[in-house]
């Protein structure tokens, strides 16, 4: 397991008593992995295993704080809204329980919390700029978990976790407008790589994410390319899927894509 580069970092407790950054770190991540050690949706203790990990790169690249990257890396999926009735609330206030019981204080506890709050995609259409760098760090890197090869996987795990087809050439994707449409949509796994995915290349904080993206955002593009062409079976004359193309408005709350995918 990664480290907080510097051990010997102290934080303040909430009774004031001083306690080691690394050896918070070490408790909280094995709570969590205790935690989702059995998660089957693609949102599992090795799913935050990878965030923390690749948060860490690009908080020492970047030159952020690591006790906040590291302990926001551990508990951002803590109580995610899709598996909390779409509940924003609850996340923050598990982390920061959690992050309590541990001794943290509010130098650690309110950054934290803040980076959890506004972590989470929301749709295509919805900006919520990541204010802090820590925050930044964070998000590239589960953003970064979102695509590439494991990103495919955790697609369609976490579509056969919630009941969604695999994919129907007679539901478009959307570019949903807002957060409720977002989280009312129950499109297929294919389209959540237009939805979601294939945006996310874009919308990285950091240069150290946005270089890190780039070979992800490839691989994950030829992937659906491939996809679509033994659905039709017609390999080596699809279309390339990745480049959207054309929004009109529907009545769902975002845009119907037109996009360079067969339909047949």
């Amino acid at each position: 397991m990664p480290t907080s580069s510097d051990p010997n970092t102290a934080v303040a407790a909430g009774d004031g008593v001083r306690l080691d950054a690394d050896n918070m770190v070490q408790r909280v991540a094995a709570r969590i992995r205790s935690r989702f050690a059995e998660e089957a949706s693609g949102h599992d203790w090795h799913h935050i295993h990878r965030v923390w990990r690749l948060a860490r790169k690009i908080a020492v690249a970047e030159g952020a704080r690591l006790d906040v990257v590291e302990l926001a890396a551990l508990v951002h999926d803590i109580a995610d809204w899709k598996f909390h009735g779409g509940d924003d609330a609850i996340g923050p206030r598990e982390a920061e329980r959690l992050l309590r019981e541990e001794g943290a204080g509010d130098d650690l506890v309110e950054p934290v919390v803040e980076i959890v709050a506004t972590i989470s995609f929301k749709g295509a259409g919805v900006r919520q700029p990541m204010r802090t760098l820590e925050g930044q760090c964070v998000q590239d890197a589960d953003r970064l978990d979102a695509i590439g090869a494991i990103g495919i996987a955790r697609c369609f795990a976490y579509g056969g976790h919630a009941g969604r087809l695999m994919y129907d050439p007679e539901v478009p994707p959307v570019l949903h407008a807002s957060a409720d449409a977002y989280k009312a949509a129950k499109g297929t796994s294919v389209n959540h790589f237009y939805e979601k995915l294939f945006l996310l290349k874009d919308r990285m904080n950091t240069a150290t994410g946005g270089v890190l993206a780039q070979e992800r955002h490839r691989f994950m593009a030829c992937f659906v390319e491939r996809f679509l062409e033994e659905w039709n079976g017609n390999e080596g004359s699809a279309h390339g899927p990745a480049v959207l193309v054309e929004a009109s408005s529907d009545a769902s709350g975002g845009n119907e894509l037109g996009s360079s995918r067969s339909r047949s």
